[in-house]
Order: C-alpha cells, then sequence, then structure tokens
C-alpha cells in the first residue's frame, strides 16, 4: 500500500473513499467547516450519525471528486487517543473493504494530539487492519480487494503529519513481517529456512545477520537448546541480528531477545491438538516480534546499538528425544533438570539470555510465549511484563508499560517476589525446568532470571500473539504484538527528549 499526505482541500481529494474520523456529537460542526458538496453530503446525513466509537456511516455527495465519503466515531472528543485514532481507522478501511475502495483519503481529526502522533496512529490502524494472510489460497475469489493508495490529509501541520504517517508506515509494515513468519506454515519455516528470511531482510534493510548453525552452537555449550533440539530432524540455529549506525549513541547495546519455537509438539510431554497443538506455529511469536523491531529500527535509522537474538528450532518427540529427569547443562554452566519437556521455551532462551552477558548490554528485553499461566491470568490482549526486583524495577516497568499504553501492545507487571523461586528447587540438579501449577508465568520469569546480570525485562506474550477472532486491527492469526512496543522502546532510548 502507498502511503502519501497532502493539504489539497478536501473538495479536490479525487479518492473512492474519504475518509473523516469524527467525535462524538460534532458531525455537525465538522460539516459546516468543511462546507461545499462533502459538507453538504455530511448534513444530509446527521440524523443517523451520533459518533460513537465504532460508529460508521457512508455517504455519497452528488458533487466533488471524492466519490464515497465515510464518518468513523471516535467518541468523547475530549478523550481521544491514539489507539482511539488507530480503531477508528480500521472501521474506516472496513467501509473500503466493503465498497472496494482501491484510493483512500484519511483525514486527521480535529483532537488534541499533535499531528505527528494522529498521522502515525492513523496510518499504523488501516494498514494494520487492511491485512490479510492469503499466502496458501488458490481460489481468486477468496481475495480480497485491498487499498491500493492511502492519502492522509493535513490542514495544518504537513511536516509533522508526513513524519508521523512514514513512522507509523514502517513500523506497521514491520508488524505485518512479524505477522507472515507467524502465519507461516511449519514446513516452510524450518530454523533454517527462517535464516534464510532474516537474511534476506538484513540485506534488504542494511543490518547485519548472522546465523550460527548446530557446530556453532555447540562450541558455546547452550545445552538447553540442543536438548530441546534433540528429538528433531531440523538442526538449530541462532540468528543473531545489528544494528550499529556510526551514529549509534551507545556504545554498550540494547539487546533484544526473541523465543523462536517454530513448532511445539510438546515433545515427549505431548500437548493435545485441538486447541493447542494446532497453533503451534505461532511458538515463534516472540522471535518474530524481535525480527519486526529489528527490520523497524533499521529502516528507521534509529541511531542505537541494538542486537537481535533469535534462538530457533522445533520441539518434537523424535527418537532421540531429551525425555522427563534428564539434566541439561547450559551455557552459564548451570544445570537444570528437565520435568516437563513443554517447558522447552526458558531452556532456549536461558541460554541466549546467558550468552547475552558478553555484550555488557545496557538493558536486555525478551519476548517470549512462555506460559499457558499467562493467558489464564490476563487473556488475550494484555501481556504480562516482568523484571528482577532491583532499585530501578519499576522504572523499568513503568517505562515498558508507557510505551505499550501508547503502542497498544498493553503490559501488566506480575510481582517477581524472592519466595517464587523456591518452586524451582531440584533434588538433583541446581534448578528444574518447571515448578508447580501455581504462579505459572511467574516461575517461569524466576527461571529465566538465574540466567541474567544485567537490567532485565522479561515479556510473556503467550495471550495476545495469536488470536482466535479478530479485533479492530488484529486479525485472527498472527498478531505481530510486540514490534512497536520494542521499535518505540528503542526509539525512545535514543531520543530521550522526544517521548
Amino acid at each position: 500500500m502507498k502511503v502519501s499526505v497532502t493539504t489539497l482541500s478536501l473538495q479536490d481529494l479525487d479518492v473512492d473513499l474519504l475518509i473523516l474520523p469524527i467525535g462524538h456529537m460534532m458531525a455537525k460542526a465538522r460539516a459546516l467547516q468543511i462546507g461545499g458538496p462533502i459538507g453538504a453530503a455530511l448534513s444530509s446525513a446527521l440524523i443517523d450519525f451520533e459518533g460513537k466509537p465504532g460508529e460508521t456511516l457512508l455517504c455519497y455527495p452528488t458533487e466533488g471528486r471524492a466519490r464515497r465519503v465515510a464518518m468513523v466515531g471516535l467518541g468523547d472528543p475530549y478523550d481521544i487517543d491514539r489507539e482511539g485514532l488507530r480503531k477508528a481507522a480500521a472501521d474506516g478501511n472496513r467501509v473500503a473493504m466493503q465498497t472496494k475502495a482501491s484510493t483512500v483519503a484519511l483525514c486527521l481529526p480535529e483532537s488534541g494530539i499533535d499531528a505527528e502522533a494522529a498521522g502515525q496512529s492513523l496510518v499504523e490502524g488501516y494498514v494494520l487492519a487492511a491485512y490479510e494472510f492469503d499466502r496458501y489460497k488458490t481460489d481468486s475469489g477468496e481475495l480480497r480487494s485491498g487499498t491500493e493508495r492511502l492519502v492522509l490529509h493535513a490542514s495544518g501541520d504537513e511536516k509533522s503529519a508526513r513524519r508521523g504517517a512514514e513512522r507509523g508506515r514502517v513500523e506497521a509494515e514491520s508488524t505485518i513481517t512479524a505477522r507472515d513468519l507467524v502465519n507461516l506454515s511449519p514446513n516452510e519455516k524450518t530454523p533454517t529456512l527462517l535464516g534464510k528470511i532474516v537474511e534476506r531482510s538484513g540485506r534488504k534493510y542494511g543490518y547485519e545477520v548472522s546465523v550460527w548453525n548446530k557446530s556453532d552452537i555447540e562450541k558455546e555449550k547452550m545445552g538447553g537448546l540442543l536438548g530441546v533440539n534433540r528429538g528433531s530432524v531440523e538442526p538449530p540455529v541462532l540468528i543473531e541480528m545489528t544494528w550499529n549506525p556510526s551514529k549509534a549513541s551507545n556504545s554498550r547495546p540494547v539487546v533484544l531477545v526473541g523465543k523462536g519455537i517454530v513448532f511445539d509438539t510438546g515433545g515427549l510431554s505431548l500437548k493435545p491438538t485441538k486447541n493447542s497443538m494446532d497453533h503451534m506455529k505461532a511458538d515463534m511469536a516472540g522471535g518474530a516480534a524481535v525480527i519486526g523491531a529489528m527490520e523497524a529500527i533499521a529502516r528507521l535509522d534509529i541511531p542505537l546499538y541494538v542486537i537481535g537474538l533469535v534462538p530457533a528450532t522445533d520441539n518434537r518427540p523424535g527418537e532421540d528425544a531429551y525425555v522427563p529427569g534428564d539434566v541439561l547443562r547450559m551455557h552459564s554452566g548451570m544445570t537444570v533438570e528437565v520435568l516437563n519437556t513443554d517447558a522447552e521455551g526458558r531452556l532456549i532462551l536461558a541460554d541466549v539470555l546467558s550468552y547475552a552477558k558478553l555484550y555488557r548490554p545496557e538493558i536486555v528485553i525478551d519476548l517470549a510465549t512462555l506460559t499457558g499461566a499467562q493467558v489464564v491470568a490476563l487473556g488475550s490482549q494484555v501481556a504480562a511484563v516482568m523484571t528482577q526486583q532491583d532499585e530501578d524495577a519499576d522504572e523499568r516497568l513503568d517505562t515498558m508499560m508507557t510505551v505499550g499504553n501508547r503502542t497498544g501492545d498493553l503490559l501488566h507487571p506480575m510481582p517477581m517476589h524472592a519466595h517464587y523461586a523456591d518452586a524451582l528447587k531440584s533434588e538433583v540438579a541446581d534448578i528444574k525446568n518447571i515448578g508447580d501449577r501455581e504462579a505459572g508465568s511467574i516461575t517461569a520469569a524466576k527461571f529465566l532470571e538465574r540466567f541474567v546480570d544485567y537490567p532485565w525485562v522479561h515479556v510473556d506474550i503467550a495471550g495476545p500473539a495469536f488470536l482466535k477472532k479478530s479485533l479492530p486491527y488484529r486479525p485472527a492469526g498472527g498478531t505481530g504484538f510486540g514490534v512497536r512496543l520494542l521499535t518505540e522502546f528503542v526509539r525512545d532510548y535514543a531520543y530521550p527528549k522526544k517521548r
């Protein structure tokens, strides 16, 4: 989808559909403000439109260049936020789909949000709502006809609106990269194939990619990653991505880590199929989010040294699969008693979190579809965020949640008190890989905490990474949750005064 910005009069926009986001009970004032054929068309339809969130109304001007005009509701005009703009843009996209509009103009609303933020949010919402994964569709009749050109209309600060629109386009497209990776069938994203996909992205967007093979992983003695991989016919890889521009403001990197289990059967602790294993192509959604974020960071030319790490393998019950009772020696030298082979994500992450110490990072953030307990606790629209308990813990959590509120990637903090680690005590090894049924998302984080000695944030995205039912701009299937969260976190880190 091509995205541009214009300050032309609304009456002169030659488009199939003009979308006007309008606040509750503000339609009459907006119609009078616009005037001309478009204002007249709006005035004639006002009786049927209140401007409530989710409300849309389509009308047809008798004159003017826009073939159709759609009003979309924003709700309380004094309480409009970025997420409301994304949802309104998604509502507008729904009208565009219904009318098969290929050229669409989307108008910046009258609101208290600055032009850059509003432009970014509207473009994000529209582009993300237009997403459809149709790679495996062979019947052309099932394919949707989507928007080819989106024009953002700015009546005031065109420069800021243009800057926001470009940022929104890049972050939305990078989120779509992550969605596509999650939605790919497992036979098309083996660890090796995933590495090749990322190498192509690196060449295209200018960040460095190094794909470690099994021999490289063995040299680093990553016993967790190697142990999980034992039941597979496909070798593991570790995908290392580096963005280190000459103008980077930091010498020690920000490190992003994503779980890359490309398919999870549960291993010998086998998952049930229905509503469990049948969705496990999504168990690499954390890795996909890191890949999408690295792509966006490079495309936006953010002046920060950032490293992305994605350990990738599947987890299968092959003839040499690891078994409950095995003891694995990790990269850190610590030993782990395996009591459940379906608690594999923490094993591969622990090796990489241990390895990340060698970078002397300023901070490490990991994203993972780690526990079903996260979904039970918070559902499918909010991720859990955790960090080690130290004097800076509240600041790290507040920073992440603030960014999440801005991007719509909502986070909720979980406690990390010391007593939760007691559930991981082992009689035969340094630690065991699973606790009891209580506080499962927290004990998983406490497991990871044993492998870090730097500022660290863990985000469990098991719920929002893959949806069964669509939300306004998040489709059923892979959502790309976390791409914009990580990108905006990194951008804030590079430009602290522009938050």
